[in-house]
């Protein structure tokens, strides 16, 4: 099974550029307000503190774009971020046999998939991806996905 929210890297790109767009807006309003018309008082920090605060939350969320393989011998993650340079894509390739468990937390509007996989060095490794720009039901599928594959393993292990 493929899932991946690829396509919507041009809405995720559009709606960070309006929150930086309106951050250099607040941070003009906040400016004009000081010099020159001192309508506002100290309700001005609101222009800066709320554009701000609403782009931070859009990227301490997570990285945007989540792509999962599951097709032939092989489970195939990927996690990265619209803007390259803000935090390394993570990649990660192995063994459909290797996968021990997974779980997803979902905490507000933050959620994070945690997979465990048999290593021959430490035991067990786990990796950390962050998915929550993907919907419910992309969210499901991939529950749904993963668990085919625990099942298969200890069915095996048995």
């Amino acid at each position: 099974m493929r899932l991946s929210n690829r396509n919507k890297a041009s809405v995720y790109n559009f709606v960070n550029t309006v929150l930086m767009m309106m951050v250099v807006f607040g941070v003009v309003g906040f400016l004009a307000n000081i010099y020159r018309f001192n309508v506002l008082g100290n309700e001005s920090y609101l222009l800066i503190i709320i554009p701000v605060s609403m782009l931070v939350l859009f990227h301490m969320n997570g990285r945007q774009i989540f792509e999962y393989d599951s097709d032939g011998e092989a489970l195939n993650f990927k996690n990265r971020n619209i803007i390259p340079f803000l935090s390394r894509p993570l990649h990660d390739e192995f063994p459909k046999y290797k996968l021990i468990k997974y779980d997803i937390i979902s905490i507000f509007f933050i959620k994070r998939l945690y997979i465990t996989v048999s290593s021959k060095t430490s035991g067990s490794t786990m990796l950390k991806y962050q998915i929550s720009y993907l919907t419910q039901r992309e969210v499901n599928d991939l529950k749904l996905s993963l668990n085919k594959v625990v099942k298969a393993n200890k069915e095996k292990k048995d």
